[in-house]
């Protein structure tokens, strides 16, 4: 994986022909490609087994492609279907601060990037609060509190709102969607949702793979709906 300088590209992520398929499987991705422009916030949609959550995988460097190229933004930050698998600490404030450890700051800094991050996520007023106690919706901007306080300039979440009831899907996605705006990062969402498409710049669609059309996040939509009932 090759990291681009911030002032390289507009793409923050830059997919060329990658392929990857499990020991002794089919391929899961085949000659796939794709570019998400810097500051930007893109789905990504397919149905079962049309290879997101992989492609999401590779992106975050937990797989490696047995060809083609993967390049993107550091630091990346990478959001999971069930928060359970990520939250570690006892409390929502020694959660974000785990993700920290690695830089060795400053006791003040940690602290200080902690409640900027919490306050992002409107979550400053719960940061004592036991992560248990806390609701799917609340979990998960707890994970997306991580990311921001490591300072990631892209956000790669795999189906975050599939926990979730329909209104913490709605509230989330609009966070993202407004940290995005606000704070110029760059995201790529993973959804089989139409109503999520209401608050992305543009969106793929991957079939058995391969990236089948991209763009305009309605005309898609449009797309998906005529399929759907057809």
């Amino acid at each position: 994986m090759t990291s681009l300088p911030s002032t390289a590209s507009r793409s923050a992520i830059h997919v060329q022909d990658l392929c990857f398929r499990w020991h002794g499987g089919n391929p899961v991705l085949s000659s796939c490609s794709l570019d998400v422009p810097e500051g930007e916030f893109w789905m990504l949609l397919g149905t079962n087994g049309s290879g997101k959550s992989t492609l999401l995988k590779l992106l975050a460097g937990l797989l490696q492609p047995q060809s083609g190229s993967i390049a993107i933004l550091p630091p990346v930050g990478f959001v999971f279907q069930n928060p359970d698998h990520q939250l570690v600490m006892p409390t929502v404030g020694a959660d974000v601060a785990f993700g920290l450890v690695d830089e060795h700051l400053p006791l003040h800094q940690v602290r200080q990037r902690v409640e900027e991050a919490l306050d992002a996520v409107n979550l400053l007023p719960l940061q004592r609060r036991p992560i248990y106690a806390l609701s799917g919706g609340q979990k998960q901007r707890v994970a997306i509190a991580g990311a921001i306080a490591r300072h990631c300039k892209v956000l790669l979440l795999d189906e975050p709102t599939a926990l979730l009831d329909p209104d913490s899907q709605l509230d989330l996605v609009d966070q993202v969607r407004c940290l995005v705006k606000q704070r110029g990062l760059t995201a790529l969402w993973v959804t089989h949702r139409l109503g999520e498409l209401d608050y992305c710049d543009g969106a793929f669609l991957l079939e058995q793979g391969n990236v089948v059309d991209q763009g305009d996040p309605q005309r898609l939509k449009q797309r998906l709906m005529q399929i759907s009932t057809s």
